[in-house]
């Protein structure tokens, strides 16, 4: 036979476990608009008597109450190792789609302003000069209009040098953000091993070390695995950067300028071996920004000055200015940051192939250089069309990726977000559980009043 005073064990019980059911509520209530929360629920089980037969005692085959066997972290695992490699594709793809941008930007095509139509307007003067051989007007306009086709070639590159150093300053600071985090999430491994041995509920902690994955997802494509004792270990390219409570640095090292990108290239690097990461997310995008893309594009820029500069000069050189001048380079420099016009004197252009003379020969050889199958224009056309399909590939594919990236999140919010609906129905579901194990109770105690109190005195 159960004791008769056993029921209010069981009531007690029911009153510690709908109380916790409601702090659990509470807290999910509270931080349901908190960053990376995840909600958390109350498992309960019933509690059991002993069953083991004893000589003098029995049982009535009841439970003894109710109790919280875990306070349950709603986080599907799977869309998390999901959400982290969708975040990782995402951000690799939304960088070089900003650097395709940025590019562009600086190049500015189509315009009337940009280098294309600089250059037309550059043979245009010279097919000036080439009609008026005899008149130094068009000869000073055509050095004004190089110039300025020059400085377009210089501005150019320096933009993108610009772009190159930027990046470069950006992935110093990711560079250490990602030994942050790492580092943080030794330090939760360490506390949540430790909490979950000793029987501690460790749920925010895991959703702060989570958030922190993700970031490095987000930075270096990173993944993650847990382990049994609850730690969590990340990988970069499937090399261990945090294992438990150890971490691995990282460095990014070579060239500072541009210039020097192809004797000493970029690369993220492990600090304590010095080998190669080949990252993801926005770090293997900056890298490939940095060792690819930019230098491409500034190779191809330097192809164009240098077919302008070489098609120019080799028709100067044939002809004599109106000073009698020969053999005179009308363009320095081999790159498109060094180019520049060396005439500065309208009578120094070569304009006719034979002294004394007003033939337009030469002027007028120049002039069609714009109009060739292989010279600088057509180069520079293919340049930026090529820019533009890639440009226009990258961006389509980071915003499917987006949306692709948005719908793992919102599975994973309909898994693991609080939804206020539902956090208010179950806090009415433990109030009136609360209600009704407090009734309980106090029917157990009435009923024990009438047998202590009130048994036994009839007929005093």
């Amino acid at each position: 036979m159960a004791s008769s005073f056993g029921g209010i064990n069981t009531a007690l019980t029911a009153l510690y476990a709908q109380r916790r059911g409601l702090d659990v509520t509470g807290q999910n209530i509270a931080n349901a608009n908190t960053e990376g929360y995840t909600r958390q629920r109350v498992d309960m089980q019933a509690q059991v008597g002993s069953m083991s037969p004893a000589m003098y005692a029995r049982t009535d085959g009841l439970g003894t109450g109710v109790s919280v066997s875990a306070v349950q972290r709603l986080k599907d695992e799977y869309l998390e190792n999901r959400g982290r490699a969708e975040h990782g594709t995402n951000a690799y793809l939304a960088s070089q789609s900003a650097t395709y941008t940025t590019i562009e930007d600086a190049f500015a095509e189509p315009s009337d302003t940009a280098l294309a139509a600089q250059m037309r307007d550059m043979w245009g003067s010279w097919n000036d000069v080439a009609n008026n051989p005899q008149l130094a007007a068009p000869r000073s306009a055509l050095i004004q209009q190089s110039a300025t086709v020059a400085s377009q070639f210089n501005s150019a590159h320096d933009a993108l040098s610009r772009q190159w150093e930027q990046n470069r300053t950006q992935t110093e600071v990711h560079v250490d953000e990602i030994n942050v985090a790492a580092r943080s999430i030794a330090q939760l491994n360490d506390s949540i091993i430790q909490a979950n041995g000793a029987g501690v509920p460790v749920n925010e902690l895991e959703d702060r070390r989570d958030l922190l994955a993700m970031r490095l997802a987000e930075l270096t494509g990173a993944t993650a695995a847990k382990r049994e004792n609850g730690g969590m270990d990340v990988f970069i390219n499937g090399a261990t950067v945090v294992t438990g409570t150890t971490t691995r640095e990282v460095e990014f090292t070579g060239a500072a300028r541009l210039e020097d990108q192809t004797a000493d290239p970029v690369a993220l690097r492990w600090k304590d071996n010095g080998g190669k990461i080949e990252a993801g997310g926005t770090i293997g995008a900056v890298v490939d920004t940095m060792s690819k893309i930019i230098p491409g594009l500034s190779d191809q820029l330097d192809s164009v000055a240098k077919n302008l500069i070489d098609r120019v000069n080799a028709e100067h050189v044939k002809g004599v200015s109106a000073d009698g001048s020969t053999n005179l380079n009308f363009f320095a420099g081999t790159t498109a940051g060094s180019i520049k016009v060396l005439i500065r004197d309208p009578d120094q252009v070569a304009v006719s192939a034979t002294a004394g003379t007003r033939d337009n020969s030469v002027a007028d050889a120049i002039a069609d250089i714009g109009e060739l199958a292989g010279g600088p224009d057509r180069e520079y056309q293919n340049m930026i069309g090529q820019l533009g399909v890639i440009s226009q590939a990258t961006t389509r594919r980071s915003e499917i990726q987006g949306v692709v990236a948005e719908q793992v999140d919102a599975a994973r919010e309909s898994q693991s977000g609080v939804n206020l609906d539902e956090e208010m129905t179950n806090l009415l579901t433990y109030q009136r559980g609360y209600e009704a194990a407090s009734r309980v109770l106090t029917t157990i105690d009435s009923m024990l009043d009438q047998l202590i109190n009130r048994t036994g005195l009839v007929g005093r």
